[in-house]
């Protein structure tokens, strides 16, 4: 089995495990991640607006996502914690689709890739905008949350196809 189609945590037995990174290189790695809340197209209006009575949705979900990302070793059993040098989250409302596309950027001085912690920022901010517009919109749908590019580390660059 050659090592790309090996899975990392799981051991020779099948155990899980999580993977030792102590012999690799600290390298300077980066994910970006995009994903998108769609919504009727007044619970948009209402976000935009600021008439929510909750307060600024896209303000509390963008911090949301920066607290997810530095938490992700928390919530993923398999994570490392990581000493994050930057975790961005951009929260762009689109009228034209009544959604909100999301895209976080995390980077890390390190030994191990910053993936999961992207994908957790990108993914508690849509959980957030939901929460917050529940109460108005219950058929809210989360969705197309994906790596977009990811650089750094043995792997290298990988960037999605559109």
């Amino acid at each position: 089995m050659s090592n790309m189609n090996k899975l990392t945590h799981l051991d020779k037995d099948g155990n899980a495990t999580m993977v030792d990174v102590s012999d690799k290189d600290s390298t300077e790695r980066l994910a970006i991640v995009g994903g998108r809340i769609t919504m009727k197209a007044e619970t948009l209006k209402m976000i935009i607006e600021g008439h929510h009575k909750k307060g600024d949705v896209l303000t509390v979900a963008k911090i949301a996502g920066i607290q997810a990302a530095k938490q992700c070793s928390l919530l993923i059993p398999m994570c490392h914690p990581l000493m994050l040098t930057k975790i961005d989250v951009e929260l762009t409302p689109d009228e034209a689709e009544n959604c909100v596309h999301i895209r976080s950027l995390c980077k890390v001085n390190g030994q191990t890739g910053v993936e999961m912690e992207a994908l957790t920022a990108a993914s508690v901010a849509a959980l957030t905008i939901y929460d917050m517009c529940k109460a108005v919109d219950r058929g809210m749908v989360i969705g197309e949350i994906k790596l977009l590019e990811k650089s750094g580390g043995k792997s290298g660059h990988f960037k999605a196809e559109d």
